[in-house]
């Protein structure tokens, strides 16, 4: 069986996805501190149960020039005038972890949904990354696995799809 090579693009405007997920939020999140030392185990923990299509993300503020998404762009030939307002597609599973692990690992703030919309993500440069499913036992079930790989929830904490924070 032939596959496709894992494709990157930028994009001119976000996906339905992300405007369907910030016109309405998905109810169901749980927030995990992001391990800056562990990503490639982190965003493999979390894909791995996942057959994605592909996955956009849009920046939201970015604090720092995020050096590790440029290399990816300039490695899959692609540029940006600005990289305060990304807005970056990848395909196939690979494509969607390497764009993954440089966005998390530039401490920037940003949101990402892949086809099929079965999570949703919204990272900050805090070092907070928030889970969101359509349901309980997705969330549930990535929470477990998370856990069970010793990355650490925290505790009494939601978020908007916007980044907005509230303590409980």
């Amino acid at each position: 069986m032939l596959t496709k090579p894992p494709t990157l693009a930028v994009l001119s405007e976000e996906t339905d996805e992300i405007r369907r997920f910030r016109a309405t939020p998905w109810l169901f999140q749980q927030t995990f501190t992001t391990p800056y030392k562990d990503l490639n185990r982190f965003v493999s923990t979390f894909l791995a149960p996942f057959s994605l299509e592909r996955g956009a993300l849009n920046t939201d503020q970015v604090v720092f020039e995020p050096k590790n998404l440029l290399r990816l762009l300039a490695d899959n030939s692609l540029s940006v005038e600005n990289y305060y307002d990304l807005k970056i597609q990848a395909t196939g599973q690979l494509g969607i972890a390497k764009m993954l692990q440089a966005a998390l690992g530039d401490c920037i703030d940003f949101v990402f949904v892949p086809s099929p919309e079965v999570i949703a993500i919204y990272t900050d440069h805090d070092g907070f990354t928030t889970f969101y499913a359509q349901d309980d036992a997705t969330l549930k079930s990535m929470g477990l696995r998370l856990g069970t790989a010793d990355f650490k929830p925290v505790a009494r904490y939601t978020r908007g799809s916007s980044g907005e924070n509230i303590w409980h």
